[in-house]
Order: C-alpha cells, then sequence, then structure tokens
C-alpha cells in the first residue's frame, strides 16, 4: 500500500508541476511569442490566461507599450562647418511583435544605433541657423527616416525631438555679436523711419499754414500758454518777425535820409 500512495504523491507532484509551468498569464499590453520545438506559432498569445506545453514550448514576451529612447549626445559638423554636440529622443512601440523578436536580435540595440546614425547623417546636411531655429522641420525629417529603417522590425516611431544642441563658447559669443549687431540695425532702422514719418507729418504742416496763415498764429499762442504753465525761471519769449518789419523799415528810412543829409 505505501509503494502505491508514494508513486499516487509523486504523479500529483508532476501534475502539480507540470500545470504551474503550462499555465501562463500575460497582461493587457503584452504579448507571447511562442517557439514550439523551435517553430515560430502563427499568432501571439495573450492577453490574459494561456497554456504552453512545458519542455516543447519556449516564450518571449513583448511590451506593446511606448519606449522612450533617449539618444545619446552626438558629435555633429553642421553644413557651414561649425561643430555641436546634439542629443535627442525618440519614442516608438511595437506594432507586430513577431518582427519585432524575429526580424532582429535586439530591437532595443538595433533602433537606437539607426538612431543615433540618422542624427549624425541629417544634422550634418543642415547650416547651423537652422539647427537653432527649423526644430521641427528637423524632426519630421528624423522620425520620418527612422521609422522607414526600422519598419521591417514590427516598429512605429511615432515622435523624434532633438532636446539640446551644444555650441561651442566662441560661437557663442560670435552669435552674440551678431544678434547685438541686428538689434543695434534695426533699432536705426526704426528711428530713420520715425523720422521720415515725422518729416512728411511737418511737410503737411507746412502746406496748411502756407494756405492758412492764421494757423501759425494760433500755434504760437498755445506755445505762449506751454510756456506759461512751466516752472522755469527764464523764459525765451519768441515773437514773429513780422511784429517787428514797420520799426525796421522805418529805421532804414531814416538812415537813407540821414546820410543823404
Amino acid at each position: 500500500m505505501a509503494p502505491v500512495l508514494v508513486a499516487l504523491a509523486v504523479v500529483l507532484f508532476l501534475v502539480v508541476l507540470f500545470a504551474i509551468s503550462a499555465i501562463k498569464v500575460a497582461r493587457e499590453y503584452e504579448r507571447g511569442i511562442i517557439f514550439r520545438l523551435g517553430r515560430l506559432l502563427p499568432e501571439p498569445k495573450g492577453p490574459g490566461l494561456f497554456l504552453l506545453i512545458p519542455v516543447v514550448d519556449r516564450m518571449v514576451k513583448v511590451d506593446l507599450r511606448t519606449i522612450t529612447l533617449n539618444i545619446p549626445p552626438q558629435e555633429v559638423i553642421t553644413k557651414d562647418n561649425v561643430p555641436v554636440r546634439v542629443n535627442a529622443v525618440a519614442y516608438f512601440r511595437i506594432v507586430a511583435p513577431k518582427d519585432a523578436i524575429v526580424q532582429v536580435e535586439n530591437f532595443m540595440v538595433a533602433t537606437s544605433q539607426k538612431a543615433q546614425t540618422t542624427l549624425r547623417s541629417v544634422l550634418g546636411q543642415h547650416v547651423l541657423d537652422e539647427l537653432l531655429s527649423e526644430r521641427e522641420k528637423i524632426n519630421a525629417i528624423l522620425q520620418t527616416i527612422i521609422d522607414e529603417a526600422t519598419g521591417p522590425w514590427g516598429i512605429k516611431v511615432s515622435a523624434v525631438e532633438v532636446k539640446d544642441v551644444e555650441i561651442p563658447a566662441g560661437m557663442q559669443r560670435a552669435m552674440a555679436r551678431q544678434a547685438e549687431a541686428e538689434r543695434e540695425r534695426r533699432a536705426k532702422v526704426i528711428n530713420a523711419e520715425g523720422e521720415f514719418q515725422a518729416s512728411e507729418r511737418l511737410k503737411d504742416a507746412a502746406l496748411v499754414i502756407e494756405d492758412h496763415p492764421i494757423a501759425l498764429q494760433l500755434r504760437y499762442l498755445q506755445t505762449l500758454l506751454e510756456l506759461g504753465s512751466s516752472q522755469a525761471t527764464t523764459i525765451v519769449f519768441p515773437a514773429p518777425i513780422d511784429l517787428f518789419r514797420p520799426f525796421l523799415e522805418g529805421f532804414d528810412r531814416k538812415r537813407g535820409s540821414g546820410s543823404s543829409d
């Protein structure tokens, strides 16, 4: 009787061990790629509960969530021969789990290497000004190239973004001087434009005064009013030359008569 019980216990233990090794669970964002005696099964397993044949089946889990890949800093020579140091980040996810396991040895390493080489290649085709001012355009180019290269691996690249561009200190000083010169140029242009507009308004005002002399008298009275409201101790009193013209003409006549005598 004892040998029978021992045999039953051994059989029960083996059954439990078989059940434990056969039962697998995959989360909602996971898929199980099954190799049966080395051959790939047509459909991935999961999510949920499924059974495997111990010893015969081997499973590789694949995460379907979006993966954030930090691209290490790369030394790049731009099209205008400026050395820069650039790092970026790529966002991708696996859309074909079987291809990600079968078509490439390590999809993470392969994607990272492809992103690094593409970053150096693309940025080397642009000048520094484009790299700094057209960041969205460059990001789109990087995303398209990397996505096309990793597509056969079952990977979909959703975005690639250049995070930081490090410029040599000498180039930063040169760019600062250039920006300052540009600001001064714009200030001079704006000042000249303002003076031109002011001269145009003064010309229009002169034409109005020429047609309406009384406007000059009104402007004269307004100026006196403004001077009277000031706190200055010395006031320059402007007067039209026409007020003194009769006196000047009389003085000239007297001088003329005196000289004739």
